[in-house]
């Protein structure tokens, strides 16, 4: 089946908006929903990661007063931290982006990532101990890092980069709601360059009218991921993250027999 590229663009959107910050792999979503209607190539991996800006935003306007505060009272040791936590998968990405692209941008393979990604949620939520991190403002440069680290798993697309992240601060000692909170902030400087650094790759694949379809696109995702942000939080406080897991063997397993 094939949509009108505005049509598509935004289902798209809501895919992205929906998938960007829940534990299930924005990426993979956008993925086979590409592959259900037909929308597949370099250029669909432009529209998959450029709309990824309007869930950067949601973060941006949603924590503004934390990042104005930051901002203006000069205390620069969270964006170190963030800064710290983003340039693993940074420097991983950019030595493999193009073996990722050949290789791992395929249905099977992203069914076979949301089944292990869900197989590791349910390992650490059952295995998690007491937490000692219950603010992003309390993660120091080393947790930072082993979380990067973690975050550099999410670059086989399907198993979520939402998923790496919470994870990585779950094993590190952070408290699930502060996991959360540090996976949004991580998403502004691994998105945001990751649009850019592809934009400027790639920016001959799109062709004429593209930009008004990807500007429509990007403003779906963004109210979506808004609204998505802000249930999360809420959801983190009182559950765990297998409800997740076991969405994610489902889909996998629908889409291997598919």
């Amino acid at each position: 089946m094939i949509l009108p590229l505005w049509l598509l663009s935004i289902v798209l959107g809501i895919v992205e908006g929906l998938t960007e910050f829940l534990p299930i792999s924005s990426t993979g979503h956008l993925i086979l929903v590409s592959h259900l209607f037909g929308f597949t190539g370099d250029r669909a991996e432009v529209f998959e990661i450029f709309i990824q800006i309007g869930a950067v935003i949601a973060v941006v306007v949603e924590y503004r007063t934390k990042l104005i505060h930051v901002v203006s009272t000069g205390s620069w040791t969270f964006f170190t931290n963030l800064l710290i936590a983003f340039l693993p998968a940074a420097v991983l990405g950019l030595a493999v982006h193009h073996w990722i692209s050949e290789h791992l941008f395929g249905p099977r393979t992203v069914a076979a990532a949301l089944i292990v990604g869900a197989i590791a949620i349910i390992v650490i939520e059952r295995m998690r101990k007491t937490a000692h991190v219950t603010r992003v403002d309390d993660v120091g440069p080393v947790r930072a890092g082993l979380i990067g680290i973690a975050q550099c798993v999410s670059l086989w697309p399907g198993f979520s980069r939402s998923a790496a992240t919470i994870l990585g601060g779950l094993v590190c000692g952070l408290e699930r709601k502060a996991a959360t909170e540090f996976s949004f902030f991580l998403a502004i400087p691994t998105l945001g360059a990751a649009t850019v650094y592809d934009l400027w790759k790639e920016h001959d694949l799109l062709v004429p009218g593209d930009m008004t379809w990807l500007l429509l696109a990007t403003v779906v995702s963004f109210l979506v991921a808004w609204a998505s942000i802000r249930w999360l939080i809420r959801f983190v406080a009182t559950h765990d993250l297998t409800p997740f897991a076991w969405y994610r063997i489902a889909l996998g397993i629908v889409v291997l027999l598919m």
